[in-house]
């Protein structure tokens, strides 16, 4: 059993990285956290959603989870998570930047608001990431934006993705949200850029941990 906990309380947003994992084939499980804030936007949302997130981390470590997935970019908890959990876990920014570093040499991240921005270039720094990571980017669209309005926001961000690729020259590019889950599907044919989901990445290493 593969255990994804959405630490924000947007229930489309957990059903979204649900769908998102089943098309490579994993499937999940997808717990919401109900008492978290709606989106996770910076330090506070943060820290607000971190009580809430740990017991259902405790949660599925009690029902027999044989990994677990924290479904928010930033890696919200995850050292937490793992001091409580009897099983593997997974941060989906975290899974995404190992894949970025088997894939290029450097690439860049493209991330929501800026408000994001440190807390993402803290989290590879402490990864051992740095002297890989050529920028982290923001787009300037907010989280639940990507969730409700999918179509009318990817122009933003598909907008920031080729600019990091003309101003960094990486052709990898991280998808730094859980809510850019759809981006891949708007580049459908660009062959110059590689683009890394989060949710993609942990659901594979996942499945790779559970086994």
């Amino acid at each position: 059993m593969i255990v994804l906990i959405n630490p924000n309380s947007t229930k489309a947003m957990t059903q979204a990285m649900v769908e998102t994992a089943s098309k490579v084939g994993v499937k999940l499980i997808g717990w919401t956290s109900l008492e978290g804030p709606a989106a996770i936007q910076g330090p506070e949302d943060g820290a607000a959603c971190i009580p809430p997130l740990l017991t259902l981390v405790r949660k599925a470590s009690d029902a027999g989870a044989k990994t677990i997935i924290i479904g928010c970019f930033d890696d919200t908890g995850l050292d937490a998570a793992r001091n409580i959990a009897s099983c593997p876990v997974i941060g989906i920014g975290q899974a995404a930047y190992h894949m970025a570093v088997l894939s290029a040499r450097r690439f860049s991240v493209v991330t929501t608001l800026a408000v994001s921005v440190p807390i993402l270039e803290d989290n590879i720094h402490a990864y051992g990431f740095t002297s890989k990571l050529s920028r982290v980017r923001a787009c300037g669209v907010p989280v639940l934006d990507l969730e409700t309005d999918p179509a009318g926001t990817a122009p933003a961000v598909m907008g920031e993705i080729k600019r990091a690729v003309a101003e960094d020259k990486v052709d990898v590019v991280v998808l730094g949200c859980a809510g850019m889950v759809h981006i891949p599907a708007y580049f459908f044919g660009e062959e110059h850029v590689r683009l890394i989901d989060g949710v993609t990445s942990a659901a594979q290493l996942a499945f790779l941990l559970a086994k």
